[in-house]
């Protein structure tokens, strides 16, 4: 429990209806009740949201990721946004444990839209005063918001995990399944005393996409790491490459795991011992047979009180081995 009694009279914290789950956790940690609030959808798809008590001169919290069905749960979180500046709340924030279409952060092709530009203009028009969320797809996506956003990173999580099951040093190895992700891969290498390997995907001539490993991944433990865990392609073709190059042992690690398109199926299919994530998406779909969820409850919760009693919050960022 985290925060002193005056400033906790300050705030209050609503759950939107994505992920009930994290948001009851994030109220207990954080010693505040969840705020009471009604929200449906007419038969057309309408929706309304109600708060049922008063957040006049409040610090307004409002949890709520973006996950499926993306559109819906970001149109509910707008007009929650709406409805909390309509009643005089003194601040509103918004926080967000996964941000949808923080993908789409560029032009990857003539005529494309930059959507995260956009979902992150509606939020500030709406009345958002600042936005918390947890390990951005692409962490320039904060500049595209001209309010404060904090970025919560889940590698330390991930590390203490890891080093209280004991993978850490040379025999074990991080692995980045695509050169995208190497800076993720180092930053959990880093915590663990351990190096790292990449996977690249050369083209033939006949244009078929052969992984290779750049690095050793022969006897050791690999640790694939990624961000997303989506349909479970990247994952499942990565466990393969490095099976076939002698890893003794596979894990899986991602900050936010949906598991769509038959992903557990896949996933099941390969011999990846443990698949690790956060519980910042309440995801309806089928699971893999060995995922372990690891909480982000209390860093998002430790991350409300600090903004609330205006103290720093990259203290969060870092993990210290004791």
């Amino acid at each position: 429990m985290f925060g002193s009694i005056n400033d906790k009279k300050n705030m209050k914290l609503f759950s939107l209806n994505s992920n009930h789950a994290i948001a009851e956790k994030i109220a207990k940690a954080a010693g505040v009740p969840l705020g009471k609030l009604s929200s449906r959808q007419f038969s057309d798809g309408e929706i309304q949201v109600n708060i049922e008590e008063s957040v006049r001169g409040f610090d307004v919290f409002i949890i709520q990721s973006t996950s499926f069905p993306v559109n819906n749960h970001l149109m509910e979180l707008l007009i929650m946004v709406d409805a909390c500046n309509r009643a005089s709340a003194n601040s509103v924030n918004v926080v967000i444990p996964y941000f949808g279409y923080a993908r789409q952060d560029r032009t990857a092709a003539p005529r494309e839209p930059i959507t995260a530009k956009l979902v992150a203009n509606m939020l500030v028009k709406a009345g958002v005063n600042r936005v918390l969320t947890l390990d951005l797809h692409a962490v320039q996506v904060q500049g595209f918001f001209d309010i404060p956003v904090d970025n919560l990173y889940t590698v330390p999580l991930f590390a203490k995990h890891y080093c209280d099951k004991g993978l850490t040093g040379d025999d074990v190895v991080v692995v980045s399944p695509k050169n995208s992700g190497v800076k993720r891969a180092r930053s959990l290498a880093e915590h663990l005393d351990a190096p790292i390997a990449i996977i690249d995907y050369a083209q033939d001539d006949a244009h078929r996409n052969e992984g290779y490993i750049i690095g050793e991944v022969a006897g050791k433990k690999a640790i694939l790491i990624d961000d997303i865990l989506n349909t479970g392609r990247t994952f499942t073709e990565a466990a393969k490459i490095v099976d076939r190059e002698g890893a003794t042992e596979i894990y899986a690690v991602s900050s936010h795991g949906l598991f769509v398109d038959g992903a557990a199926e896949k996933l099941d299919a390969v011999p990846i011992k443990e698949i690790l994530v956060t519980d910042s998406v309440d995801t309806k779909e089928k699971t893999p047979k060995n995922i372990q969820y690891i909480t982000a409850s209390e860093l998002i919760a430790d991350a409300i009180v600090r903004i609330q009693e205006r103290k720093p919050v990259s203290p969060l960022f870092a993990y210290n081995k004791k």
